[in-house]
């Protein structure tokens, strides 16, 4: 990059935060320098003073040598003053973003300085950005809910629309990862009670029909391509698994689902129609087969607060029980605020009905959620609470009262970022499921947690 483009990117990034100043400083230098030879490795720079050094390390980047300049950013994110630990956190970051296609770790940089310094606009407009380029269209809205948070100059409120009508130019392909492992107390979400009520008397249930807990390995993965199509309309397609693993393969449960649709992009408004595939496997065997169709509309209601509205249908082949095949339609709606720069929520309300060949296993269900999250230090945390009501159709011949369900659930999540290792980021997860049923085989309790690491690809 000339030191032209870097003083073109100083003067838009003055009204952002104080990042400028250093950038000036550096541009300055290299001008003083041109021509002359730089040192042959980082550990050289060591002996540098502070201005030399980000001279260097820029240096380094420009001409390739990616590893010896990170090492030298590094170096200068050790600085006892805090601008200047910033300053190299967020050239590390450039970096990696725009030299090395290395998204997640340059959006993890930009983080541990919005650690320090939530308020600094300019770092978490280019975080949005970043986020955008790799696909992780939520994410960046949500950080530009965040800015609009704080209290913005008006050039900078100017910019934030601008990056909200540009978050079409995204990654044309990505993904992201997670492995953890994943204790339960009820793997199989079974009734704990020794003995079932019917309308024959009260059955003894075996061992096979209560509750087990388990120890797994869970693993959550998602792929996808996207192709611009012409002005705002994009291809693009989509693979999402998941697998919670047992010693006990009667407990294994996979699911694949692979999708493909248009996506239209006009102003801040999106709209996401997508189709595919759906196969469940458990116990090892096929378990459902089937396909899923939604189409998704996210609109902006305010600066700081971002809407959805989905409808989705799918339709399912049980493999071991022909009774419950049939349909499944949802309609779904949520808000998501930022309160602040740290902190923010989400509101989300769904309607279900499901669609059987035996009635008892048809039903209709609604239900509600909330969420918060906050950026504390260098942890996120994300607190979930919700609740639901279900009714069948009709009742079982073997009960005496059609099923129906109320529940409950409550989560805790936390990412950190302080500890992150070659973009591998831990994630503790831990959540807790009540369902009180008028049909003891569905009254059940279940805690389950997990402990692992994610990585955005």
């Amino acid at each position: 990059m000339s030191c032209s483009t870097l003083k073109y990117i100083s003067a838009i990034f003055a009204i952002f935060s104080s990042f400028a100043a250093t950038m000036n400083f550096a541009c300055a230098a290299q001008d003083n320098m041109q021509g002359k030879a730089l040192p042959q490795s980082a550990e050289q720079a060591q002996q540098m003073t502070v201005g030399q050094l980000f001279q260097f390390a820029d240096g380094l980047s420009r001409s390739g040598r990616f590893a010896d300049a990170e090492k030298a950013y590094r170096l200068l994110a050790q600085h006892p003053e805090p601008e200047l630990r910033r300053e190299a956190r967020f050239r590390l970051a450039m970096m990696m973003a725009y030299y090395q296609k290395r998204y997640g770790e340059a959006a993890l940089e930009l983080r541990l300085i919005l650690d320090e310094k939530p308020d600094a606009a300019g770092v978490r407009l280019e975080l949005a950005r970043i986020e955008a380029m790799n696909g992780q269209i939520s994410a960046a809205t949500r950080d530009l809910r965040a800015a609009q948070a704080g209290r913005l100059p008006v050039d900078v409120e100017r910019m934030v629309r601008f990056y909200e009508q540009v978050l079409s130019a995204q990654r044309p392909y990505g993904g992201s990862l997670e492995i953890s492992l994943a204790p339960d107390s009820n793997v199989n979400r079974a009734t704990s009670v020794g003995t079932l009520g019917t309308v024959l008397g009260d059955f003894i249930l075996d061992d096979r029909a209560k509750a087990h807990s388990g120890l797994g390995l869970g693993l959550r993965g998602q792929a996808y391509a996207r192709q611009a199509l012409t002005g705002g309309l994009f291809m693009v397609e989509r693979v999402s698994a998941s697998a919670d693993l047992y010693r006990q393969i009667a407990y294994q449960d996979v699911v694949l689902a692979p999708a493909a649709g248009p996506e239209l992009v006009k102003g801040r408004h999106r709209v996401t129609l997508s189709a595919g595939p759906l196969w469940r496997w458990h116990g090892g065997q096929l378990y459902t087969s089937g396909g899923l169709a939604s189409v998704a509309w996210s609109l902006p209601l305010t600066p700081r607060t971002q809407g959805r509205l989905e409808l989705a249908a799918t339709g399912s082949t049980n493999h071991f029980n022909g009774q419950e095949n049939g349909h499944a339609f949802t309609l779904s709606v949520s808000l998501d605020h930022a309160f602040s720069t740290r902190n923010g929520g989400t509101l989300r309300a769904y309607a279900n009905r499901v669609e059987a060949q035996d009635p008892a296993f048809a039903n209709r269900s609604a239900g509600a959620s909330v969420g918060l999250w906050s950026d504390v230090g260098h942890t996120t945390l994300v607190a979930t609470a919700g609740g639901g009501f279900l009714q069948a159709d009709a009742r079982f011949a073997l009960f005496p009262e059609r099923r129906r369900d109320v529940s409950a659930s409550a989560g805790l999540a936390a990412s950190f970022r302080s500890l992150r290792w070659h973009g591998l980021v831990p994630l503790l997860r831990a959540r807790y499921e009540r369902n009180w049923s008028s049909v003891g085989l569905w009254d059940y309790s279940r805690f389950s947690g997990e402990v692992g690491v994610g990585s955005v690809l």
